[in-house]
């Protein structure tokens, strides 16, 4: 089995972060990693390249470290509510996504949808709901979903 050492330029779940040197099977490296542009070929220059790309890493990562406490100190405990339309039973017509729960959460801090976890929504009521604002970092609060 061929196997390729790579520098990856964008954080891949379950392999490494930005800046890492990996060794991955050519196929895996060939027809995914680098057309996505998530890694290019480990050379001896690109070594030195691939340093620089982590300690920039490292220096985002301790201010964004700083924005999360920040960021969870305005989440933290917070009741997020949502009007939705409902059936007369009390059940949503659809579900609240991420998206709406990122939309509603938008006046305390900006997150990403992709960072919320919570329980699939289809009736009205509260529902306990996490953000992870930073690897180490997360803020939990309430969805309180209501009828329109």
């Amino acid at each position: 089995m061929a196997e390729t050492k790579l520098i990856l330029t964008k954080s891949v779940p379950n392999l490494g972060n930005e800046g890492d040197i990996v060794t991955v099977k050519a196929g895996y490296a060939r027809n995914y990693l680098i057309p996505q542009g998530m890694a290019f070929e480990w050379t001896k220059k690109a070594a030195a390249q691939a340093e620089a790309m982590k300690k920039a890493r490292l220096a985002r990562a301790v201010a964004s470290r700083e924005d999360a406490v920040a960021a969870k100190g305005q989440i933290e405990g917070a009741v997020v509510e949502i009007p939705a339309k409902v059936s007369e039973s009390g059940k949503l017509f659809g579900g609240i996504s991420t998206d709406k729960i990122a939309a509603a959460l938008a006046s305390k801090a900006a997150v990403d949808p992709k960072a919320i976890t919570v329980a699939p929504i289809k009736t009205t009521g509260e529902f306990p709901a996490t953000v992870a604002l930073h690897p180490e970092i997360s803020a939990t609060f309430t969805v309180k979903v209501v009828a329109e």
